[in-house]
């Protein structure tokens, strides 16, 4: 009888506290580089405790580059990145076994910047010029197929590949006449010490979706549940960003204050990334949800660059199940 009446005492004061909460569900997500813009979503949610009321730890970390990040997602050591998805191409043509989960940024940005007073306006004004570019940029496989829809070739321009660490001094020293890069991370960069505009890759029909998660399929599997509620966040973030862009500002400075960001260049990156946010085949569609038609064409753009074979199945880059 003593046993019962402590099991009834346990069971009434259980009652009277309340449940208590179930674990977060934990997750590690890897950035594509130091903070800017493109990574405001996921600071704010992360600000706003939108995470936690999504019953999720998140872990964000700072990366060094996309292809690192995918590397380290591939290999356990994160369980999500956030990056230039369209690289899940020559990640898989390499073995990996990532896809890309939600696709914010869905049309393709990358650009050639040069001098916003110059005459380069195409492909072909670039005969006899510099531009700059780092070895691991996902601009790399695509030169030559861009060269050549301007009837150019490496023949006809110098292509001077330099350390990262290196681009953009030697842009800005007018040391090269344009640089490779997206139009939402460098255009606000160069607006003060040398005002630029782009050359769109999408112009010489050169498809690439940009910036998104992946995740590895055993991570799909083993923790769909909590991958869903992450998108779901990011989806929420991006949205208020779309109507609240200098919310995505402070959220970035307050959780990086040590990074010595530029408000001004952050905001304009926030805003210039959501203008990429959308297709013709996507619009209308959940933020993140991803077009077959834009995943054909990307993959096109690939197989014509050399880095995926023919034969390939979009549906094996990518996925929607785990956006509503």
């Amino acid at each position: 009888m003593r046993r019962w009446f402590a099991s009834v005492l346990m069971l009434l004061t259980a009652i009277a506290l309340g449940t208590p909460a179930s674990a977060q569900d934990k997750l590690t997500v890897r950035l594509d580089f130091s903070p800017w813009g493109v990574q405001s979503a996921m600071h704010l949610a992360k600000n706003k405790g939108w995470f936690k009321e999504a019953n999720l730890d998140i872990d964000i970390q700072d990366g060094r580059g996309s292809g690192n990040t995918i590397q380290l997602v591939n290999a356990g050591q994160a369980d999500v990145g956030q990056v230039q998805v369209g690289l899940v191409g020559s990640a898989r043509a390499k073995g990996a076994t990532i896809r890309s989960i939600a696709t914010f940024q869905r049309r393709t940005d990358l650009c050639i910047l040069v001098d916003k007073a110059s005459t380069i306006s195409k492909v072909a004004d670039l005969r006899g010029k510099t531009v700059v570019v780092f070895a691991a940029s996902p601009w790399t496989p695509f030169i030559d197929v861009y060269l050549k829809s301007g009837g150019l070739t490496r023949d006809d321009l110098k292509v001077d590949v330099v350390d990262p660490a290196a681009l953009w001094g030697t842009y800005i020293a007018k040391r090269a006449d344009g640089l490779m890069s997206t139009v939402g991370s460098a255009l606000p960069i160069a607006e003060e010490p040398r005002p630029s505009k782009c050359l769109l890759a999408s112009d010489a029909n050169i498809a690439f979706p940009s910036y998104g998660l992946v995740a590895r399929e055993d991570t799909i599997a083993s923790k769909g549940p909590a991958l869903r509620r992450l998108i779901q966040v990011e989806q929420r973030a991006w949205q208020w960003l779309r109507e609240h862009p200098e919310d995505g500002v402070k959220a970035m400075m307050a959780e990086r204050p040590d990074a010595k960001l530029d408000a001004k260049v952050l905001l304009g990156q926030i805003k210039l990334t959501l203008d990429y946010f959308d297709t013709p085949a996507s619009q209308g569609k959940p933020i993140g949800w991803q077009a077959k038609e834009d995943w054909d064409a990307a993959l096109k753009s690939m197989e014509a660059a050399g880095v995926v074979n023919a034969g390939w199945k979009s549906s094996d880059y990518y996925t929607n199940a785990l956006i509503d």
